[in-house]
């Protein structure tokens, strides 16, 4: 199991873009954080979600 903002989610062993892959999360509009580092967009494919793990997402949003 991993944290994910708060709720515990089985994606250990995925990869984080497996992982947002199964979300509603727009991944242009997105940064995400795992155990306190910034992930860079193009290790999204790479980096390997570990039983856990404490994920942070955070959505940009536009206003005025």
């Amino acid at each position: 199991m991993i944290k994910v903002n708060q709720n515990y989610v089985d994606a250990a062993g995925k990869t984080l873009a497996e992982y947002l892959g199964t979300t509603s999360y727009d991944i242009k509009r997105i940064a995400v954080e795992i155990n306190g580092q910034i992930v860079p967009k193009a290790e999204y494919a790479g980096t390997l979600l570990k039983d856990g793990d404490v994920v942070e997402v955070v959505s940009f949003v536009g206003g005025g």
